[in-house]
């Protein structure tokens, strides 16, 4: 379900709109876009987001919005991807029906198993060291990714560092999903680099 997750990322994406790199992502076989940007103002995300919404239902894959719950209602976004200072996962569970999708970033067992019991959908981990989030939290390493999987029963999506090298690896260690950035988004075909990383995540799964 979220086995290639692509976040958008306007400062590493050669120029190209979130709505060109969603639309070239899922062509190669994204399961899940997120739209991240902590610049644009609230009306330009909205204009991605309904796009984004559109190509996603063309494609029959799902779509999150980072942060804006605002945004991910009025776009009618399958889901919204919080982190530990957005709004605590049960107040925006209350504003929304039963089937949107709440996802939580995390950096420790402890709060993997509170965003679980507060009503999280799925778990996001930093994994590797990135460069591409400014605010990213620690990174766990495989250790924590393991024990994490180990100790929920909500899917875990690993985040932070991946790249063709070691997604295998965060796959076998526990890993329902990996979230790739600039390794998609930087590429001068995303579509060719999405459908190879999905390769890459579906052999290791099919090894685990």
């Amino acid at each position: 379900m979220y086995s290639l997750y692509v976040v958008t990322d306007p400062d590493l994406s050669l120029g190209r709109s979130p709505v060109e790199v969603a639309a070239l992502a899922y062509e190669g076989g994204a399961d899940v876009v997120q739209l991240r940007d902590k610049h644009a103002d609230g009306g330009r995300l909205l204009e991605w987001a309904k796009e984004i919404r559109k190509i996603a239902d063309t494609n029959g894959k799902m779509f999150i919005v980072n942060d804006r719950l605002d945004i991910a209602m009025l776009s009618k976004a399958d889901g919204v991807h919080l982190g530990q200072s957005d709004i605590p996962v049960s107040d925006a569970r209350e504003l929304v029906s039963p089937d949107f999708l709440i996802g939580v970033s995390v950096k420790s067992v402890e709060e993997a198993l509170e965003a679980e019991r507060n009503g999280a959908d799925y778990l996001g981990l930093t994994v590797f060291e990135t460069r591409t989030k400014a605010d990213a939290d620690p990174a766990g390493g495989l250790g924590l990714l393991n024990e994490i999987h180990l100790s929920v029963n909500i899917p875990v999506v690993a985040i932070g560092g991946m790249s063709r090298d070691n997604a295998a690896s965060v796959v076998r260690a526990g890993a329902d999903g990996v979230a790739f950035v600039s390794a998609v988004v930087s590429k001068k075909d995303i579509a060719l680099a999405s459908k190879e990383l999905k390769a890459i995540i579906t052999a290791s799964r099919a090894r685990r």
